[in-house]
């Protein structure tokens, strides 16, 4: 088929496409959750991906080796000894989606163990990765905000609109005692 020399050329190159995607990857996130999933089946973890897209999170099986060279120059360079054993990370704009899904699905399926994480230069261990995934979401604090900004909207049309009220029932009553 193909002479070795050419071989180890295509794996190289692949190699280096995978390590630069993995290193976009790692630039633009805005969290990442390290994880090891020994024993998952193909469907369970397709089943993950999908919780995980569902909320625009993004979930990657890592070649660890590769991984660690794609985390250099940037911000996450600091979990780099986190990549161990059969490892995959779950990444996403959102700071906290990922964290929620990947530790919801941890508390159902053993085999898959939160190892840790970063939210930029900030690392996390397991105990972190759980109390981020207890947070509200992105969306969740805008549905909150909209809720609060609301609230005093509502207040000041409701008090505004009752000394008119109050004014209109004053009238009313000295109308009602003159023709008394």
């Amino acid at each position: 088929m193909f002479p070795k020399s050419e071989t180890r050329k295509v794996e190289r190159a692949e190699k280096q496409d995978l390590v630069a995607s993995m290193h976009e990857v790692f630039s633009n996130a805005a969290t990442v959750i390290v994880v090891h999933y020994d024993g998952l089946s193909v469907a369970e973890i397709t089943a993950l991906r999908a919780q995980m897209r569902e909320v625009g999170a993004s979930l990657k099986v890592t070649k660890n080796r590769l991984t660690r060279l794609a985390l250099k120059g940037t911000e996450y360079e600091g979990i780099a000894d986190l990549f161990t054993g059969p490892t995959a990370i779950g990444f996403a704009d959102d700071v906290v989606a990922p964290a929620k899904i990947l530790a919801e699905f941890a508390k159902k399926n053993e085999k898959l163990r939160l190892v840790g994480g970063s939210m930029g230069t900030t690392v996390l261990d397991e105990n972190g990765v759980k109390a981020l995934a207890s947070m509200p979401s992105l969306d969740e604090l805008r549905g909150k905000l909209v809720g609060l900004l609301q609230a005093p909207a509502q207040k000041v049309a409701a008090v505004t609109q009752a000394p008119a009220g109050q004014l209109a029932r004053v009238f009313g009553a000295y109308g009602s005692k003159d023709a008394a």
